[in-house]
């Protein structure tokens, strides 16, 4: 019984597929489709490079707008003659940008391509909003963009200080300005000396001292309490004098005017 029933199962068994050794995998290069692809890029390259070379004509026309108030376009002609001995699509727009940016008084340009041979410059001049020492000017960044200028606008604020400091004195002469600003007094000149102390001048000829530390806190007390006296006697002040903890000491003009004297003596470190 056990015979006959395994007999059946082994007849309707599937055939087992002969088992094959391992063997590597075959690699057919189609070396016609290959030919064909590479003849067609080299065409194309070809077709690309025809066409950039009858682009590339001679550039004919540079135009340019700003407001050339300290600028001239022979200024930028001469500027970028050197590169314009490229062609339209060669000519290098980041080194035509540089030569133009360089130029005393340009604070950015822009250089764009105009079909067919034209190339178009944008340039914006610096804004100077304070001179710097005897001769130099600042910008709106408060960046040193002029040492010898040869024209300085007499009605710009004048600060000074340290070489390398043009940044910090701009930046102290912007919040102070603001402040004072608003107490009706304006700021002429602003100074940082050698020994990092700090004063400056209204424009109505006073000088105000500030020293080297808590100049913010002395600015504020200053406009809180000084000012009202000067508002009142400007034309007899020659200075203030905020170098001290709970007051300050007016130099007046007229020697025989009394001091006024502060409730303590100046701080040594500052003086």
């Amino acid at each position: 019984m056990k015979l006959g029933s395994l007999s059946r199962r082994n007849r309707f068994k599937a055939p087992q597929p002969a088992r094959r050794g391992w063997t590597l995998p075959k690699f057919v290069l189609d070396w016609r489709s290959l030919v064909k692809r590479s003849a067609l890029l080299a065409l194309m390259a070809c077709a690309v490079g025809a066409l950039a070379w009858a682009l590339d004509r001679p550039v004919r026309v540079v135009s340019m707008d700003g407001s050339f108030q300290r600028v001239s376009p022979g200024q930028i002609e001469q500027a970028i003659a050197p590169h314009l001995a490229a062609g339209f699509m060669s000519v290098n727009l980041d080194a035509v940008q540089r030569a133009v940016e360089i130029l005393p008084w340009v604070d950015h340009a822009r250089v764009q391509r105009r079909w067919p041979t034209s190339l178009h410059i944008t340039v914006i001049e610096q804004t100077p909003a304070a001179r710097w020492g005897e001769a130099g000017l600042l910008n709106t960044r408060g960046e040193l963009f002029a040492r010898t200028a040869a024209h300085v606008p007499s009605e710009l604020p004048r600060l000074s200080g340290p070489d390398g400091t043009e940044s910090q004195v701009a930046r102290r002469y912007l919040a102070a300005q603001g402040r004072m600003l608003e107490a009706g007094m304006r700021i002429a000149a602003l100074r940082l000396d050698e020994r990092g102390a700090w004063e400056f001048d209204l424009d109505s000829g006073i000088t105000v001292r500030l020293g080297r530390r808590q100049v913010d806190e002395r600015l504020e007390r200053f406009i809180h309490t000084a000012s009202a006296i000067i508002s009142r006697r400007a034309h007899e002040i020659a200075y203030v004098d905020m170098r001290y903890a709970n007051g300050f000491a007016i130099g007046w003009r007229n020697p025989a005017t009394p001091a006024t004297l502060p409730a303590h003596h100046p701080d040594d470190t500052d003086a």
